[in-house]
C-alpha cells in the first residue's frame, strides 16, 4: 500500500511570529503567522505497532517551525511555504507535503494566504 496511501497527519494553524514581508519595515518586527501543514503518509504500520516511531512526530514537526523564524527573515510568504514544505519532507519522511501560510496583513480581509504542495 505504499506509495499510494493518502493518510493525512495535519497540523492546523500553528501560531508562529516570523519576519516576513516585502519592505524593510515590514520584516522588523515577527508578525503572527498561521501555518496548517498537511502531510501525507501511509499510517498503516503505526497503526498496526501504536509505534510513534513509524509515523510523523508531529510535536517533534510543531517545534521544529515555531523555531524556524529564529534570526530569520523573508520577503514572500511563497517563499516560506516552499522552505517548510521541503524541510518537512526533508526531516521528517513526509510522502507529500501540502503548507499553507496565513498572514494578517490587509485590513480589509481576514487574511491572506498561500498554499503549496510538494512531493
Amino acid at each position: 500500500m505504499s506509495g499510494s496511501s493518502r493518510d493525512e497527519i495535519r497540523l492546523v494553524d500553528l501560531e508562529v511570529f516570523y519576519r516576513v514581508g516585502v519592505p524593510d519595515a515590514e520584516r522588523a518586527n515577527p508578525q503572527r503567522l498561521l501555518l496548517t501543514v498537511t502531510m501525507f503518509r501511509d499510517v498503516s504500520a503505526a497503526a498496526v505497532a501504536d509505534d510513534l516511531t513509524q509515523t510523523i512526530d508531529y510535536f517533534q514537526v510543531s517545534r521544529r517551525l515555531l523555531a524556524l523564524g529564529e534570526g530569520r527573515e523573508w520577503r514572500l510568504i511563497e517563499t516560506l511555504a516552499v522552505e517548510i514544505a521541503d524541510l518537512v519532507r526533508r526531516e521528517f519522511g513526509a510522502d507529500a507535503v501540502a503548507v499553507e501560510v496565513k498572514k494578517f496583513i490587509l485590513p480589509e480581509t481576514r487574511y491572506v494566504s498561500v498554499r503549496v504542495e510538494r512531493g
